[in-house]
C-alpha cells in the first residue's frame, strides 16, 4: 500500500495527482451536493477540495455529514484531477481535488460569531474579542506572513553587514524622551518604579562606548499616549547604531535594506530617493512627512494678501500670520459648492477659522473673496499658483503652524477624493536639516527628537540644525534616526539650552555622561517602525491589522480585558495606594 505523505492544504498542485496525502486543518467551507460532500480544508498555507462520496464509502460520507465550519480534522485521500469545467481559476489548488480515503474529528467547533471562510465587514471591536477567530482569515494571514518575511530579510541583511543582534533591558529607568513612560512599580524597592522603554535609545548609545560599533534589534518600545491608526501602547522598531559613520553612510545602509524589503510585495526600491529639507517640507506641504505622489503644493501670497482689502487675510499678516494657497486643478465641476463647505469644516479641526477659494473660469472669477482684490493683485495670485481656466484656489490664513496643518491635511484629503495618485504606488523620500530644537506653548526650548542628537552648528538656539533624518513613505514616517552627540561638553551645552542643569542632567542621564568620559565614538543610528512599514507593504488600513493581538484606540485588549483589576493582596506587596489594609 502506498504511504500516506504528509502535506499542507495550500501546497498540492497538478504534480502530485495520483499521490496518496495526509492533511490536517479546519473546516473553511462544507457543501452537501446529495450522494457528495464538498469540504474546503484550511490550513496556513491555503485551501485544498476534499470530496466524500456515498457511491465510494457511504461510512466515510456519513462521517463527513458531520463536519460544520471550524472543525479541526485529519484526513488521508488521492488527489486526482478536475475536470475541465469544474476548475477554479480563482483558488491557487483550483486544477485538483483530493477523493477522501479516512477521515478523523480531532475537534467540533460552535459556530463562529464572526465569519472566517470570507471578508465580511465585522465591527472591530467584535473581531479584536474573537482574535484568534479573525487571525484566521486570509487578509490577516497574509499580513502576519508579510511582517514574518520583513523581518526575516532585516535579519540576514543586517547579519551580512556584520550587525550583532543585542537585546536590551525592557525594565529600565524612567527618563524623558518625549512620551509619557509605563510604569512598573518595583516591589523589592517599595515606592520605587521601573520604566518599560519608549525606545533603546541610551542603551544602544553605550553599546557604541562599549565598543561593539554594528548593533541591532527588533526591539519592543512602549509609550503612554494617544492613540491613532498607526500607533499603538507597545510596538516595534528595527532599531540600528553605528560607530564611525557619517549620515550618508547611515542612510546608504537603510536603503539597501529596503530595496531587499520592497521586492517581497512586488516593488522596486528606486535607485536614488528624493531628498528635501525639513523647512522646504513643512513649507511646500506643510508636513515633515511629506506625501510626494501628488504635487498640491502650498504657495506663500502673504504679501498679496496684505495689500487686499480683505480685513482676515490683512489682519493675519500683519500679526505676523500667514496666507498660503494650494491650486486643484481642473477642479471646477468635481468640487461642488458643499463639497468646499466640507473642506472647511475639515480644515477647522486642525485650528483653521475658514476656507477661502477663487474658482477660474473662461472670462470671470467665482469667489466670495475676489471683490476684496484689484484686478492686478488677482492675476498675480493666479500667476503664482499657476492658475488655469478650470482651477480651484483654496486659501487659508493663520499662524504658521495652524496654515501648515490645515492646508497640509487638507491637500492629503483632496488628493484622495479625486483620485490624484496611484493607491498602489510607494513614494519615498528622505527628509533632512530638521531644527535641532522647537518651542513649546510656554516659548520654552524642546528637543525635536531627543535631546542626544548632534548639532549641525555650534549656536545652540532656535534657530540650529540637527544632524537629524527620516525616511517617509506615502507622506507616513517610516523612521528617523540622527547623528548623536558622543562628547560631554557638547551635551552639557545642549543639556544647558534645554533648561536642564548639571545636577538634573546628572539625575536623569548619569550613567550616559558618565560613559562619555571613557573615549566614546563618533556615531549614529536610525530606527524604523516595523508595524507602519508592514501596514504600508500590506495596504492596510491601521496597524492593528498587521499585529497579532493589538489593542483599541484607549489601549485596551478586548481580548484578554486588560488592563485589569489586581488582587488587593498584589497592590500591597507592591506597597501602593489603595490596597486594602
Amino acid at each position: 500500500m502506498t504511504e500516506n505523505i504528509l502535506r499542507a492544504c495550500g501546497s498540492l498542485s497538478k504534480k502530485d495527482i495520483g499521490q496518496r496525502v495526509s492533511l490536517r486543518g479546519w473546516v473553511n467551507r462544507r457543501r452537501d451536493h446529495g450522494g457528495v460532500i464538498f469540504v474546503d480544508l484550511r490550513d496556513r498555507s491555503g485551501l485544498a477540495q476534499i470530496t466524500f462520496s456515498a457511491e465510494v464509502d457511504a461510512a466515510l460520507h456519513k462521517l463527513a455529514d458531520e463536519l460544520r465550519s471550524e472543525y479541526v480534522v485529519a484526513l488521508t485521500g488521492q488527489v486526482l484531477a478536475r475536470s475541465d469545467e469544474n476548475i477554479n481559476p480563482q483558488m491557487p489548488t483550483g486544477e485538483i481535488e483530493v477523493e477522501g480515503k479516512t477521515l478523523t474529528i480531532l475537534n467540533a467547533a460552535k459556530t463562529p460569531p464572526i465569519s472566517v471562510c470570507d471578508e465580511q465587514a465585522v465591527d472591530e471591536s467584535i473581531k479584536l474579542r474573537y482574535r484568534y477567530l479573525d487571525l484566521r482569515r486570509d487578509s490577516l494571514k497574509h499580513n502576519l506572513i508579510l511582517r514574518s518575511q520583513v523581518t526575516r530579510v532585516v535579519r540576514e541583511y543586517l547579519y551580512a553587514q556584520d550587525f550583532l543582534e543585542i537585546e536590551t533591558p525592557i525594565l529600565t529607568k524612567s527618563t524623558p524622551e518625549g512620551a509619557r513612560d509605563y510604569l512598573v512599580p518595583s516591589r523589592v524597592k517599595p515606592g520605587k518604579f521601573y520604566a518599560l522603554p519608549q525606545s533603546p535609545q541610551l542603551f544602544k548609545q553605550l553599546l557604541m562606548v562599549a565598543g561593539y560599533e554594528r548593533y541591532f534589534q527588533i526591539a519592543k518600545c512602549f509609550r503612554d499616549e494617544d492613540l491613532r491608526a498607526d500607533r499603538q501602547p507597545e510596538f516595534t522598531q528595527i532599531d540600528l547604531e553605528l560607530s564611525f559613520a557619517d549620515e550618508r553612510e547611515i542612510r546608504s545602509l537603510v536603503d539597501g535594506l529596503l530595496a531587499r524589503i520592497m521586492p517581497l510585495v512586488g516593488q522596486k526600491y528606486p535607485d536614488q530617493v528624493p531628498e528635501i529639507t525639513y523647512a522646504d517640507a513643512v513649507n511646500f506641504y506643510g508636513s515633515d512627512a511629506p506625501d510626494l505622489r501628488f504635487d498640491l503644493r502650498l504657495i506663500d501670497i502673504s504679501d498679496i494678501a496684505a495689500r487686499s482689502e480683505l480685513k482676515v487675510f490683512k489682519e493675519v499678516v500683519e500679526r505676523g500670520g500667514i496666507v498660503k494657497a494650494i491650486n486643484v486643478k481642473n477642479a471646477d465641476g468635481q468640487l461642488s459648492r458643499s463639497a468646499l463647505d466640507a473642506y472647511k469644516d475639515f480644515v477647522g479641526k486642525f485650528g483653521a477659522k475658514g476656507l477661502a477659494w477663487i474658482t477660474l473660469r473662461q472670462n470671470e472669477i467665482s469667489s466670495p473673496i475676489a471683490k476684496f482684490f484689484t484686478k492686478e493683485q488677482l492675476d498675480g495670485i493666479s500667476q503664482r499658483l499657476h492658475g488655469e481656466v478650470g482651477d480651484i484656489l483654496l486659501f487659508v490664513a493663520d499662524t504658521k503652524k495652524v496654515v501648515h496643518d490645515a492646508l497640509g491635511k487638507l491637500r492629503c484629503a483632496i488628493a484622495k477624493d479625486l483620485k490624484l495618485y496611484d493607491p498602489g504606488e510607494f513614494k519615498f523620500c528622505w527628509v533632512v536639516k530638521f531644527p535641532l530644537f522647537e518651542k513649546d506653548s510656554e516659548g520654552r526650548l524642546t528637543s525635536t527628537h531627543h535631546p542626544f542628537t548632534k548639532p549641525l552648528d555650534g549656536n545652540y538656539d532656535e534657530n540650529t540644525l540637527a544632524a537629524a533624518y527620516d525616511i517617509v513613505l506615502n507622506g507616513v514616517e517610516l523612521g528617523g534616526g540622527s547623528l548623536r552627540i558622543y562628547q560631554p561638553e557638547e551635551q552639557q551645552k545642549v543639556f544647558a539650552a534645554l533648561g536642564i542643569d548639571a545636577a538634573a542632567a546628572k539625575e536623569k542621564f548619569g550613567f550616559l555622561l558618565d560613559a562619555f568620559q571613557y573615549g566614546a565614538p563618533p556615531h549614529g543610528g536610525l530606527a524604523l517602525g516595523l508595524d507602519r512599514l508592514v501596514m504600508l507593504l500590506a495596504r492596510a488600513e491601521s496597524i492593528r491589522e498587521v499585529i497579532a493581538f493589538p489593542k483599541t484606540k484607549s489601549a485596551e485588549c478586548l481580548l484578554t480585558e486588560a488592563p485589569a483589576a489586581v488582587a488587593p493582596e498584589q497592590l500591597r506587596e507592591l506597597g501602593l495606594r489603595g490596597a486594602a489594609q
